[in-house]
């Protein structure tokens, strides 16, 4: 059995197809959630906001234009996220170091894991976002340059700088 891209799916979607978008959900939300959950450190935040990305796939579903479906659901996604900073006028998204290390220990990860994770989480939010889709999310620099707004050259190189801050930030303290 052939399977439907995600494009055609979101094609038959914006059509009014709207049994088309629970296989989306299905592909997507995961990443969504943990992309969210890494941004936020808050696990009920990040279900809510993923749900919240999927209903405005569905409420907005006739502006999508034969694009990339993922870059289109990112985008969608970090403006959920950018909304959500605005409303709760958190510079932070209220991250708490301490809670990435009770995140870290609920998962039994090793020191070294927990030493990159509180690496990532002193970088600013800006470059631990474009980490977390780049690196993490294993985001495609054509696609981050569609959702950031930018050119893949361009995104390239703020993600190998944001790296270069990570392994200064994270060698730092070993």
């Amino acid at each position: 059995m052939k399977t439907i891209t995600d494009e055609k799916l979101m094609l038959e979607v914006s059509r009014g197809n709207l049994d088309q978008l629970k296989i989306l959900f299905e592909r997507h939300h995961s990443h969504v959630y943990n992309f969210l959950l890494k941004m936020t450190r808050n696990q009920m935040l990040s279900e809510d906001i993923t749900q919240e990305v999927f209903y405005k796939i569905m409420r907005h579903r006739e502006t999508y234009k034969d694009g990339k479906f993922v870059s289109w659901m990112f985008t969608i996604t970090r403006n959920c996220l950018s909304s959500h900073m605005r409303k709760k006028k958190e510079d932070s998204l209220g991250f708490d170091p301490r809670s990435a290390k009770d995140l870290v220990s609920d998962i039994e990860a090793k020191e070294e894991l927990s030493h990159l994770e509180e690496a990532l989480n002193h970088l600013e939010l800006p470059d631990r976002e474009l980490l977390t889709l780049a690196k993490l999310q294993n985001i495609r620099y054509n696609e981050l340059a569609v959702i950031m707004d930018s050119t893949p050259g361009a995104v390239k190189a703020k993600v190998f700088r944001a790296i270069q801050k990570l392994k200064t930030i994270y060698f730092k303290d070993i």
